[in-house]
């Protein structure tokens, strides 16, 4: 390790989890808790379906590889999605028992099955009968692992592209290890590639690799190529040392990469799931004083109310209606940040936003500035292949299925603000969606 990573206590912080697992007993007597509604509403509520009831009664009688299955069955990423889904707003907010008792734990329930799939390294499906037909996936994250998984079920010979040296995206390099180690997703991804799909890292399309190359090599094509890095601010001073892309410093603590110190006081700008990563990180890394400015209120915040508690919970400060104005520094390296107090007014549209209150300006001391206001779109690639995109997001059908006949997509790079929650969830089911079309498509083209 280096000699300025984190060490000792530092470590154990780092990696110390956010929830406890539950233990065989507590397994047993919570799902003895269920009642196995004929409607399910829990299952309803799940963006990829998993049929809570079954995966939970066979808990009840042991069988946790038959449980391990129904879960992945319907999410490839199932174990990851048993430590990042927000369940108290998708299955355990609809379970019946939310009225007038306690919910099924039925997060800590799924993580429970899949760690001991995990821990016993089961293989849970195979690759069905040879179809003859080829596809291509861009991008090794939660979207393209569900569309390769599903496809190499079908028995179509799958290649998966991804630029990282690990595939997982989010899940293996975006999210804090105490939310969700890294072997976690890593296995998952062995699931996949115990299908027999062909995994190639460390490729670029568009640079390494044509992108119309591989749409006239193959059969079809998944995109599913998520989003970039966190735009800038646009202020001065972003060039300072101590400013940070939070997915990048979320990267590094997560490898075991990070050098050095954040120092004393650290300031994050945004209030997602990822600025919550990111300052509940730098808390973990021994910063005495870790605060969260966002330009609207606590009510516009996108980051789930149990990251926003956890953070709380970790000693991060938050403070709404601020807009960075710029960024200050001396000898090269960040000492504060100035901000403008804001307040909502209407844009032409009637929505309200926030504008800056002249004279209301005010500087915080700091030691580092953390970026965290979202994701750019990664569709550089597509603008020599005709395939249509809208403020940067690619065009998809309920099929998921772009202008181009041969390439669907999946994941991030087809998330729309204000449409829906850009969840793992999500892009797990959106990358069934598409595999299932293109199996559709390829067997019409076949007869």
């Amino acid at each position: 390790m280096n000699a300025d990573a984190p060490v000792g206590d530092e470590i154990d912080s780092l990696h110390r989890m956010v929830y406890r697992p539950i233990s065989q007993f507590e397994a047993l007597q919570e799902a003895n808790r269920c009642l196995y509604c004929y409607d399910a509403p829990c299952t309803k509520a799940c963006p990829t379906h998993i049929d809570v009831p079954a995966f939970i009664r066979k808990i009840t009688t042991k069988n946790l590889q038959g449980s391990a299955r129904v879960i992945m069955e319907a999410n490839p990423v199932g174990a990851s999605c048993a430590r990042v889904c927000p369940t108290e707003q998708l299955c355990e907010g609809a379970c019946v028992l939310q009225k007038n008792a306690v919910p099924i734990r039925i997060g800590d329930l799924q993580r429970y099955v899949t760690d001991f799939a995990r821990d016993r390294d089961l293989t849970l499906f195979s690759p069905g009968p040879s179809s003859g037909k080829r596809v291509a996936i861009l991008g090794g994250g939660p979207a393209g692992l569900s569309a390769a998984r599903e496809l190499a079920r079908f028995g179509h010979t799958v290649t998966i592209y991804e630029q990282k040296p690990h595939l997982g995206g989010l899940d293996t390099y975006g999210i804090v290890p105490f939310r969700l180690p890294v072997d976690i997703s890593l296995w998952e991804v062995e699931q996949v590639r115990k299908l027999g799909v062909e995994m190639v890292t460390g490729v670029r399309v568009g640079q390494d690799v044509d992108f119309n190359h591989i749409v006239n090599s193959f059969d079809a094509v998944v995109l599913a190529v998520g989003m970039g890095t966190v735009p800038k601010l646009n202020i001065p001073g972003e060039e300072l040392e101590g400013v940070w892309d939070a997915l990048a410093l979320i990267e590094q603590v997560k490898s075991g990469l990070f050098k050095g110190s954040l120092g004393e006081h650290v300031v994050v700008i945004g209030a997602g799931n990822t600025a919550i990563d990111a300052a509940t990180s730098a808390c973990r890394l021994g910063v005495p004083e870790v605060e969260i400015y966002y330009r609207r209120t606590q009510r516009e915040m996108t980051a789930y109310p149990s990251e926003f508690n956890f953070a709380k919970q970790e000693g991060v400060g938050f403070h709404w209606l601020s807009l960075p104005k710029q960024i200050l520094g001396q000898g090269g390296r960040v000492t504060g940040i100035e901000f403008l107090k804001a307040r909502f007014a209407e844009d032409n549209n009637g929505r309200p936003v926030p504008v800056p209150i002249l004279g209301s300006e005010f500087v915080v001391p700091t030691d580092g500035v953390i970026r965290a206001i979202g994701q750019s779109r990664v569709t550089e690639f597509l603008q020599s292949s005709g395939i249509k995109t809208e403020h940067g997001v690619i065009s998809v059908n309920s099929n998921g299925q772009t202008s181009h006949p041969k390439v669907f997509a999946a994941g991030d790079c087809i998330f729309a603000k204000g449409h829906s929650e850009a969840m793992v969830v999500e892009a797990a089911q959106q990358g069934k969606i598409a595999a299932a079309s293109i199996h559709r498509f390829l067997s019409e083209k076949n007869g």
